[in-house]
């Protein structure tokens, strides 16, 4: 089965508020990687927030989204967990868990008016968050003589690829990280650029974050 190229996962953890007919509800994103971490959290944060009403959450894990689950946690079925859910898939995130936090106002919002509200509070903790891309890449280490320094670093710049603290010994080494289906060019134009005088060596693949 081939690789999916990407996705999108939070980098930084963020909370979001908003006020609805004097409810207050707080929307807790957090960056997670299994069920147990996910489950860890929502037992963290309904402990810490034990006075308030409800503690509505849904998560997405995996790479191909294998694990979803949403939680009305006491409000009417359908309008707090799965309006939650649908901004995380709507985001394009995985391995992203929202809990949002409702401290009741003393107002009924009506099952439209809690789905408005949720979605606004999970929408509001995914800005104060941060996303990073997850890419199926290749990792390379090159080896150039130290002639070679100023063709190696310009050709990675002009390409947008960061360039790590290379090591200086006989010879210099960079390790870079390309995108899996750029590599083939990649190792072309470094070759020409270096009129053949490189050693690329080929390292693992796998997701990385750019």
């Amino acid at each position: 089965m081939s690789e999916i190229k990407s996705y999108k996962i939070t980098t930084k953890d963020g909370t979001g508020e908003i006020v609805e007919k004097k409810s207050r509800f707080i929307a807790h994103v957090f960056g997670v990687k299994s069920v147990s971490e996910a489950e860890e959290k929502i037992a963290e944060v309904s402990k810490k927030y034990w006075d308030a009403r409800h503690n509505c959450y849904a998560y997405v894990i995996g790479k191909n989204s294998e694990n979803t689950r949403c939680s009305d946690n006491g409000e009417p079925s359908g309008t707090a967990g799965k309006p939650i859910l649908e901004v995380i898939t709507g985001a394009g995130l995985t391995d992203t868990l929202i809990i949002v936090t409702r401290y009741f106002g003393g107002v009924l919002l009506g099952t439209g008016g809690l789905v408005r509200a949720y979605t606004q509070a999970a929408q509001a903790g995914i800005a104060a968050s941060e996303v990073g891309e997850m890419i199926y890449s290749q990792l390379l280490t090159l080896e150039v003589d130290y002639n070679m320094i100023n063709n190696v670093q310009y050709y990675l710049t002009q390409n947008d690829i960061k360039i790590n603290e290379p090591r200086y010994a006989e010879n210099v080494q960079y390790d870079i990280c390309v995108k899996e289906e750029d590599a083939d060019r990649i190792k072309d134009g470094l070759t020409q650029k270096c009129e053949g005088r490189i050693k690329i060596t080929e390292g693992d693949k796998g997701y990385y974050i750019f």
